[in-house]
């Protein structure tokens, strides 16, 4: 998902969703049959990385460098850059952040630029074959992912960096090191209308009751409670991780997307008990609905809230300085309000980079508040990790963010980055379009999922 600059341009993450539907780009990731055939995690891993994803187009290898391996001094060779985005106003803003470290570095940077879509379903491939020296990725599952497969380099080198919280550099490593330069980020949260509420007269709940008490007011005054729209596949996997957070707590919830913790547990129906409880506070239909359609409901003044990221500011255009939002409040006290998704973008390097004294250098920078301020030149800004960095130029809800993100305890990357592509895409998809649909049968919702869950986390 990449949402509010970033992350993946597929909601996941980025700015609007790029597929339309993280099931398209999870599909692409990993094969809708990989690990159901009883293999173990890492053979399967493997299995995906030697199987690919789909052919390498012309587009994507001529954005690879020429042939060549390991290291290499700073200045050998130039520094090789694959990038997601082209011909976009994130293309402007690696043009600019690569454009300002060769000023200040002296180095030679090759930028590569692929559109999103060919660079996402051709990753694998690009990974085994002569990828760039550094290329566009993201925290989680997804990192994991091929770090486990040796396809992406230890940067550890790169760290540690002055002003990147604790929390940014835990969700950029795997197994004790460090593979992912973070630089840009967005929450989700429970988003409103200023001016709605201030005419009602209505007030950020601080706990469940209160959302619920707030929620039958706007009911009484006309409102649907909260937009609601989920015929994309993924809006719902938002609602279903702040749940899980607040019920059963962060590390639970990072547990179970690794199948660690049962799907079919008194905890995990815990949560479902809750949402369905919600369920009649949402627009009905859901599933017939996109996610733009349901903020179109929020930006009308048709619906009180929407759970959501903050990539719904594009719906609101001149309006959006009267969007604002909340985190989703307590449930349990002992437990707290202290854990959000907050999905991450960064860089990588190569397992092989033929320049690593330069891609370490260029990591650097690119985790720097210099890399930012070059990034946010363009008019287009990014929310960025580190905080050292300026957040002048950030919007006010860009802002908040930085501020609610800031104060979180945990962060999660958002469910179908935190587990496997393939269980997101093959299970979770259906199962809570399903639940949204048939919301009573919680104990056979669960059970089947975690049937599911066990052919495939083996």
């Amino acid at each position: 998902m990449r949402v509010e600059n970033g992350l993946e341009s597929t909601v996941e993450g980025d700015h609007v969703p790029k597929p339309t539907t993280p099931a398209e780009h999870l599909a692409r990731l990993v094969p809708a049959s990989a690990g159901a055939n009883g293999m173990g995690r890492r053979g399967f891993l493997r299995a995906a990385a030697l199987t690919g994803l789909a052919a390498s187009s012309p587009a994507l290898l001529a954005a690879c460098g020429d042939g060549g391996s390991g290291g290499g001094g700073g200045g050998s060779k130039p520094v090789t850059v694959g990038s997601n985005e082209k011909g976009t106003g994130f293309a402007k803003q690696r043009t600019a952040e690569i454009a300002d470290f060769m000023r200040s570095s002296g180095l030679d940077v090759e930028l590569n630029e692929v559109d999103h879509n060919t660079f996402q379903e051709n990753i694998s491939t690009y990974l085994q074959g002569n990828p760039d020296d550094v290329f566009t990725w993201f925290a989680g599952y997804r990192l994991e992912f091929f770090a486990d497969q040796g396809l992406i380099g230890d940067i550890s080198d790169a760290f540690p960096v002055d002003g990147l919280p604790e929390s940014f550099e835990k969700q950029s490593s795997y197994d004790g090191k460090q593979y992912l330069m973070p630089q840009n980020y967005y929450p989700w949260a429970v988003f409103y209308r200023k001016s709605l509420w201030a005419e009602r007269g209505y007030e950020v709940p601080a706990t469940y009751d209160e959302l619920k008490t707030l929620s039958a007011q706007m009911q009484t005054d006309g409102l649907t409670p909260f937009a609601f729209g989920e015929s994309d596949g993924w809006p719902a996997m938002g609602t279903f991780d702040i749940l899980n957070m607040r019920i059963n707590g962060y590390q639970y919830h990072i547990d179970l997307m690794k199948h660690e913790e049962s799907w079919d547990s008194p905890r995990t129906k815990a949560v479902f008990d809750t949402w369905r409880d919600l369920l009649p506070l949402h627009q009905s239909g859901a599933n017939g609905r996109t996610w733009q359609e349901a903020a179109q409901s929020l930006l009308n003044k048709e619906s009180g809230m929407y759970t959501i990221g903050t990539f719904v500011n594009e719906q609101f255009g001149e309006e959006e300085e009267d969007l604002d939002f909340f985190t989703f409040p307590e449930i349990d006290p002992a437990i707290g309000a202290d854990a959000l998704d907050a999905p991450i973008d960064g860089w990588c390097m190569s397992s092989k980079p033929r320049n690593e004294e330069g891609a370490l250098k260029l990591l650097e920078y690119l985790g720097s508040p210099e890399a930012a301020a070059a990034a946010n030149s363009t008019g287009l800004n990014i929310i960025s990790p580190n905080e050292n960095s300026s957040t002048e130029p950030l919007t006010a809800l860009q802002k908040k963010s930085v501020e609610v993100v800031g104060s979180a305890k945990n962060l999660a990357q958002f469910l179908d980055r935190d587990t496997r592509p393939d269980f997101a895409s093959t299970v979770m998809i259906p199962a809570l379009k399903n639940f949204v649909d048939n919301p009573d049968d919680v104990d056979g919702l669960v059970k089947k999922i975690e049937s599911q869950a066990k052919t495939i986390f083996v």
